[in-house]
């Protein structure tokens, strides 16, 4: 009999575990493509249910987004669990890899800093820190420092009503400019307006005209926090040096930006990249016979890939790399691959530490990923 209880016993428990590990083994997130189907292997009395749907407009890029949500449950019971589902829009884009020019201009001016005017503070008990964006003085837009200066010299001394914003929350104060021995008149902010590099530009969507750079966001080297954009232009670059890269002191680029050929604008400053709309294709040397099919992350293989870069004379080459790790839960940051640098030429050049993201295609399977990632040197 105690042997006979043992027995189911542990035969209970081997259920339990089996459909635990089935359960538990179940994605919490799930991306398909359109007509692709959902296909999770379940075990007996394991069911799914559909329970919402909505649709998203992607601003990056304008596909719709289909969301749903699928309840995992036993005979329809007992809820296990939840899975989110998005359907994209099967997308082909072109590779990149050249290097242009990015202005980027503020939707106000950035407070950095603060500083005392004549032994006085005038910022003081207002409410104003570091980070919050200036947007208006007196019911005036301002979009640059210029023009915050001469609003607050037009107040001759006078309280001026200042509007700002932080984390999306807009904010009024009042703040009493202080006469300088120059006979000007400041508040005692440090601010800066708008962003101006180089960087590289990662893919083209030929369907939707628009263009992808960097990988990652710009961020305010003061705040540590994304720049609030109104508008940007991407402009033509010409290189001029390239600094090798060292252990422990990565390489750069550097290039003078042809401010006078503007070839797209800029919409978006997000940390997942900057984005806009490229106007001259033929610059870039697009042909839209090298679109790729967008690949999910999920079919990324860990071994030897290329990536594509413009080093000299803004011709793009392959050059090899290998995908070492792949961050396949990282849906927090830009980081979902960790690369190394196999390609003798590139080493030669660069140093091998590359800074900038390029998108990988992976030779099993040539598609071009969604996927940002770090780079080592070999």
């Amino acid at each position: 009999m105690k042997i006979l209880k043992k027995s189911l016993v542990i035969a209970l428990l081997t259920i339990i575990l089996i459909y635990t590990v089935n359960v538990t083994g179940m994605p919490n997130n799930v991306i398909l493509f359109e007509n692709e189907k959902l296909n999770l292997k379940g075990i007996f009395g394991i069911e799914l249910k559909e329970e919402k749907k909505k649709v998203i407009e992607v601003s990056s890029s304008g596909n719709k987004i289909e969301d749903r949500t699928i309840t995992v449950s036993l005979f329809n019971l007992i809820n296990l669990k939840k899975i989110e589902v998005s359907t994209i829009k099967n997308t082909k884009v072109i590779p990149l890899g050249n290097t242009v020019g990015i202005k980027l201009y503020s939707d106000g001016v950035l407070v950095i800093g603060m500083t005392e005017v004549g032994g006085c503070k005038p910022y003081e008990n207002t409410g104003i820190k570091e980070g919050d964006l200036i947007t208006k003085v007196d019911n005036v837009g301002v979009t640059t420092t210029t023009e915050l200066i001469e609003c607050v010299n037009n107040s001759a001394g006078k309280n001026v009503e200042i509007e700002y914003i932080r984390d999306g929350v807009e904010y009024v104060t009042n703040i009493e400019p202080v006469k300088t021995s120059d006979n000007s008149y400041k508040i005692g902010l440090w601010v800066r307006d708008g962003a101006v590099g180089i960087g590289t530009a990662t893919y083209y969507e030929p369907e939707s005209k628009k263009i992808a750079t960097l990988g990652h966001g710009i961020i305010d080297r003061d705040t540590d926090k994304l720049i609030t954009i109104e508008s940007g232009e991407l402009a033509t670059v010409t290189i001029t040096r390239i600094k090798k890269g060292e252990k422990g002191n990565p390489g750069e680029i550097s290039g003078i930006i042809n401010g006078e050929r503007i070839i797209g604008d800029i919409d978006q400053n997000t940390k997942f990249g900057i984005y806009g709309n490229l106007w001259e294709t033929s610059i870039l040397g697009i042909n839209e016979e090298n679109a790729l099919e967008v690949a999910l992350k999920e079919e990324i293989k860990v071994g030897k890939a290329k990536i594509l870069l413009a080093l000299e004379d803004g011709i793009r080459k392959e050059y090899e790399i290998e995908i070492k790790k792949i961050y396949k839960n990282n849906t927090e940051n830009n980081k979902s691959m960790l690369i190394e640098i196999t390609d003798k030429e590139l080493i030669e050049k660069t140093g091998g530490i590359v800074q900038r993201n390029e998108w990988c295609t992976n030779n099993s399977k040539w598609k071009i990923y969604w996927s940002n990632h770090t780079c080592s040197s070999k």
